[in-house]
């Protein structure tokens, strides 16, 4: 006998159909929803094959609600590459199942979730701290549009000592690519800690402006972008925003 006349297997999509029952295009929605697992593992695949023996099973708060587009809230590591330049290795990357933090409320991960997933208010890749990843063009929107107009919380380490009325210089009176900087909030968290809350800071401005006042940075940590904190997320995890969450 040939392999076509031997193999049993159907699709998956077919399998699902005839036991909910429903039509083939709701099936596939079904595993393309992650609901359905195949001997005990999720299958995102409708064509997928298996075979009778194998065991299907369809989870109870199965829904046929469209998918909805997820944004990823990543605490970056330093070396990761936060999308600005080519160094490092890509944010993306430490997306993964594995990293999916315990510490927060969190949903079914899928496949479908790391597609078209767009960084947004890029991060150096030196500094460290929140990142955000988004499938939903209204959160880029937002990101995007709101930028200037959106203060970041970023705390930083500083080594040096800093220049008399160099505190309020870094307030407001330090310029950058030689134009005046606005009013930034700027204050010691503790002896060697700087607190920044700046509205779209450019990249190496933050460096430069310690540097004017005769400080080195150390290191740099993004905690806060508009209203979403990085709080407990440890480093090298990430979280997915939740519904209620806004910018």
């Amino acid at each position: 006998m040939t392999e076509s006349t031997t193999d049993q297997s159907v699709r998956l999509a077919k399998r699902v159909a005839e036991m909910r029952p429903c039509s083939r295009r709701e099936a596939e929605l079904y595993i393309e929803g992650g609901y359905v697992s195949v001997d005990g593992v999720v299958v995102e695949e409708a064509g997928a094959r298996v075979t009778p023996e194998q065991e299907i099973t369809i989870a109870a708060d199965a829904t046929l609600l469209e998918a909805v587009p997820v944004t990823l809230l990543l605490h970056k590591a330093v070396g990761v590459n936060g999308g600005i330049g080519k160094d490092g290795l890509p944010a993306l990357h430490q997306i993964r199942p594995d990293t999916l933090t315990r510490t927060a409320p969190s949903q079914r991960f899928l496949k479908r979730h790391l597609a078209n997933l767009v960084l947004t208010l890029p991060l150096e890749t030196q500094a460290s701290g929140l990142l955000v990843l988004t499938q939903d063009f209204r959160v880029n929107r937002k990101l995007t549009e709101e930028a200037a107009r959106m203060e970041q919380e970023i705390i930083v380490e500083v080594s040096g000592e800093i220049a008399e009325n160099g505190l309020a210089l870094l307030n407001h009176g330090l310029p950058f690519n030689g134009k005046p900087l606005p009013p930034i909030k700027v204050s010691w968290q503790n002896e060697r800690r700087l607190r920044f809350a700046v509205k779209g800071p450019k990249p190496g401005q933050i460096e430069h402006m310690c540097k004017m006042v005769g400080l080195s940075v150390v290191a740099m940590k993004r905690i806060r972008i508009g209203r979403i904190a990085m709080s407990s997320l440890p480093q090298g995890e990430w979280r997915y925003l939740q519904p209620h969450e806004r910018f």
